[in-house]
């Protein structure tokens, strides 16, 4: 797929998926889905990549539903597609049906994927950077829901990963509201994880991701990522179940050699996530 929408980049083993809709603070476009979803896939596919970064161009991160498709909405001349989706699961990848929804889908990929948070992330924008794995936030940027504004309700299950976020009651503000809310604000709500000055975060974001790509076993942590986002539907008996499971298919892999090898060896390892 050629892109329009978005910009990938691949650099040290970390891909960079850019929404590039600057003019338009990076609103949403049903085009703008395709291509974020095919990329994704494509990092998941390539075993050069082992780490993502998910930001926006200029000034903004994503303002949210193009407000185009808004108006058609509105019209009845379109419609907000909320379908599962049909995609093969990457390898590795968590299965879950409930995974498998219009916006749902990143804990499908098998590697981490860390939002930049570089300005406005508001509405779908914030649905978005949530199924993120982790956020790191410009001193600049700003989040809001924005939903009750536009006489819209809690979007593609944000009403369920919200709260177990930054807590029920944190949710309902954010939500009810629709108040702004500042990067240290942010921070201290647990909605993001880092909080850097704003021409540092991309320098930040790759640096703690290098730390991921130079120093981890890629299999653990395409595990861990299932294990973390499955738990969520689990008892802890049956948390307690899956992790002795894929432990004991740990001992057996290549990267549990290699983790032990370069340790003993004093040398820097060279797993292969296998």
């Amino acid at each position: 797929m050629s892109y329009e929408a978005i910009l990938y980049d691949v650099a040290d083993g970390i891909a960079t998926v850019t929404l590039n809709r600057p003019d338009k603070l990076n609103a949403w476009t049903r085009g703008m889905q395709a291509e974020v979803h095919d990329a994704m896939h494509r990092a998941a596919a390539d075993d050069a990549v082992r780490a993502i970064v998910l930001t926006g161009a200029g000034r903004g991160f994503c303002a949210g539903a193009d407000m185009g498709l808004l108006s058609a909405v509105r019209e009845g001349e379109a419609r907000v597609s909320a379908d599962p989706t049909t995609s093969p699961v990457p390898p590795m990848g968590s299965a879950l049906a409930d995974f498998r929804k219009t916006y749902s889908w990143f804990p499908t990929i098998p590697k981490p994927i860390v939002g930049a948070i570089n300005g406005p992330c508001a509405g779908l924008g914030l649905v978005i950077a949530l199924y993120c794995d982790m956020r790191f936030a410009a001193q600049g940027a700003m989040f809001t829901t924005a939903f009750a504004q536009r006489g819209l309700i809690a979007e593609h299950g944000i009403s369920w990963l919200l709260p177990r976020l930054i807590g029920l009651p944190e949710a309902a503000d954010l939500l009810y509201s629709a108040r702004k809310v500042g990067a240290d604000e942010a921070l201290k709500l647990g909605l993001v994880q880092r909080v850097v000055p704003d021409a540092e975060l991309i320098p930040a974001t790759r640096e703690y991701l290098r730390g991921i790509v130079d120093g981890v076993s890629p299999r653990s942590v395409a595990v861990m990522k299932r294990q973390i986002w499955e738990a969520m539907f689990q008892t802890l008996g049956e948390a307690i179940e899956v992790g002795n499971d894929e432990m004991q298919k740990s001992f057996a892999s290549d990267d549990f050699k290699e983790g032990v090898a370069h340790y003993l060896e004093k040398r820097a390892p060279r797993f292969t996530g296998r």
